[in-house]
């Protein structure tokens, strides 16, 4: 078996797949919360997926994408047997996964995946788990089997009711809290907007709020600056000192307007046949 080959692919929900990958030194050495680096051809570009799943004794690593851009349409139609081009991982610090008594985990969309090794790690070490998971509509949702084996309670929701509760995530969160006084951790990944309103539905609580800002990655190394982010005030960036952050201290207005940068770029690169990474490919000369 070739290294970063595709040992099983699956569809899980609408445009999202999931494929499970021989990677055994990323296997051996992943932990929840962090993540990788995909490139589907020499050229292509790095996209940033957090490890969803891992198994060391298979040597296999689990990722979750949603076909919605150029690069990860491609590489949504890639098959059993064929090869990345190259996973550089892993990335970023892992979760804080001990110390914790009482623990809600919240995941919106496609965030429920590297929601799920987080809370199974939290679980193992003795942590009481509710996990909340939502998404648009029931064809959205994800791991809600896998949620629900390693949770003391699962709560789902979607915002059209056509699964589970119809509601959006900080509905029943927001009970969670005021019923309950021994919650110490709160986990939330999804969409920048869900996990700005997990945060402000915690902060009159005080719960401690954390959230992964993997998204917002561009090259993973911090040279490109992309992923700066601010935290307190101070600047970050979310691949390497992140991903995950104070969801209390997060800037959420100039995180989502970052995201939006590059949408001209991304309609641009839809409508191209090929396009080719340049970044470490031009060469600079000095007069």
């Amino acid at each position: 078996m070739k290294n970063y080959e595709i040992v099983q692919k699956g569809q899980i929900a609408e445009r999202v797949k999931v494929f499970t990958l021989y990677a055994p030194l990323i296997a051996k050495h992943c932990r929840p919360g962090q993540f990788l680096m995909v490139m589907v051809h020499e050229h292509g570009e790095r996209i940033p997926l957090t490890i969803a799943d891992f198994d060391r004794e298979q040597g296999t690593v689990e990722i979750v994408f949603q076909e919605v851009g150029k690069s990860t349409v491609r590489l949504g139609t890639m098959a059993v047997g064929e090869s990345l081009h190259a996973i550089v991982g892993p990335l970023g610090h892992p979760s804080e996964l001990t110390g914790w008594k009482r623990a809600v985990v919240v995941g919106g969309g496609i965030g429920v995946a590297p929601v799920f090794p987080i809370a199974r790690g939290l679980k193992e070490n003795g942590t009481r788990l509710t996990a909340i998971i939502g998404a648009r509509t029931r064809a959205l949702l994800v791991y809600e089997q896998k949620m629900g084996r390693i949770s003391d309670e699962l709560i789902v929701c979607t915002d059209d009711g056509s699964h589970g509760r119809k509601a959006l995530v900080t509905e029943p969160l927001q009970e969670l809290l005021a019923k309950e006084g021994d919650i110490d951790l709160c986990l939330a990944i999804g969409p920048a907007i869900m996990m700005r309103s997990v945060v402000e539905t915690t902060r009159p609580f005080g719960v401690k709020t954390v959230v992964s800002l993997n998204s917002i990655m561009i090259d993973g190394t911090g040279m490109c600056g992309g992923c700066r982010v601010s935290v307190g005030g101070k600047t970050y960036f979310a691949c390497v000192d992140g991903p995950e952050f104070d969801g209390h201290q997060v800037d959420f207005d100039l995180l989502m307007s970052r995201q939006g940068m590059y949408r001209d770029q991304e309609r641009s690169a839809e409508g191209e046949s090929d396009h080719t990474c340049r970044i470490g490919l031009e060469q600079r000369t000095t007069q």
